[in-house]
């Protein structure tokens, strides 16, 4: 795996029991303090990776932009080429960046990044979240898949 010119921080944390998984904005803006609502168990990790000794689980966030879509393929570049070690990736959210289809170009490119990453999950466009509504009050129903897929991926760890 290619090494990416230039990747995250790696910020060196505290092992918490509580914790289910950590939430990896790979951008400003990626939708994680959405997710973090709308999807509870997780944590943000302040687009740093969360390494300790017990492999925290990580999901990276990117939004379905080109520019988040090549950060997240950067990021996941990252953790293949082994630049980041003692994370359990356990996959990549694409929250959308507008409503309605992606244009075929950034379909291609989450079909392309999403093969560096053990699971993809696909947020879509929610318009109460963009006016600032409470996430837990407009939950689409991808939000329940997501959330079993990582209760009970943190669980088997």
């Amino acid at each position: 795996m290619p090494r990416p010119e230039r990747g995250l921080p790696v910020a060196r944390t505290q092992p918490d029991a509580t914790l289910g998984w950590w939430w990896l904005g790979v951008h400003g803006g990626a939708g994680v303090s959405t997710l973090e609502e709308a999807v509870p168990g997780g944590r943000d990790a302040g687009r740093s990776w969360p390494v300790s000794r017990n492999s925290p689980p990580v999901v990276l966030v990117a939004r379905s932009t080109a520019r988040g879509l090549r950060a997240a393929q950067n990021a996941a570049q990252q953790w293949a080429s082994h630049m980041v070690t003692g994370v359990d990736l356990l996959g990549l959210v694409v929250v959308a960046d507008a409503p309605g289809r992606r244009p075929r170009a950034l379909r291609d490119l989450v079909q392309l990044v999403s093969g560096a990453v053990p699971r993809l999950w696909e947020m879509p466009w929610v318009e109460p979240w963009r006016l600032g509504e409470p996430p837990l009050a407009h939950l689409p129903r991808e939000c329940a898949p997501l959330a079993r897929d990582l209760t009970q991926l943190t669980r088997l760890a």
